[in-house]
């Protein structure tokens, strides 16, 4: 697949969530573990942002990346940009309007996984929002790697 960005062979994922502060955090934290365990960091490249970031990552999302092994601690939300979206080949959406996310005239593809927001929540339900995102994360890197 070529890239929005370029003329080069990668692929841009967006993470993408209303406060880049949980779930797209998590994902884009798998992800990277992702590229480099299946060594594709020259082929795919990563982002993530929200529409409304929030300012810092939810103190239980920390934690539950902590518990397997991921620091993301110093992670700061940021804002997804019109730019950043155009220049994608997937965005992935974490349960959220894509309406409101995928430019117009965008010939990227949009996945919205429909994970519940794990602000607020028990440990319990945000390993298990966090376990979730974590097997979707590894099919699509799955999928990415029999396509190329």
């Amino acid at each position: 697949m070529t890239s929005h960005t370029d003329s080069t062979d990668s692929t841009r994922i967006a993470f993408v969530c209303v406060q880049n502060a949980g779930r797209s955090q998590m994902a884009y934290a798998f992800a990277q573990q992702e590229l480099e365990t299946r060594e594709l960091a020259a082929e795919i490249d990563l982002i993530t942002g929200g529409t409304r970031p929030a300012d810092h990552v939810h103190d239980e999302v920390v934690n539950a990346m902590a518990d397997t092994g991921i620091d993301i601690a110093d992670r700061t939300p940021r804002e997804v940009t019109f730019e950043d979206l155009q220049a994608s080949d997937y965005v992935i959406t974490m349960g959220c309007s894509a309406a409101d996310v995928c430019p117009a005239n965008w010939a990227g593809e949009n996945r919205d996984w429909d994970l519940e927001d794990p602000d607020g929540k028990s440990p319990a339900a945000v390993a298990t929002i966090r376990d979730e995102i974590e097997h979707r994360v590894g099919s699509l890197f799955d999928e990415l790697e029999t396509t190329r």
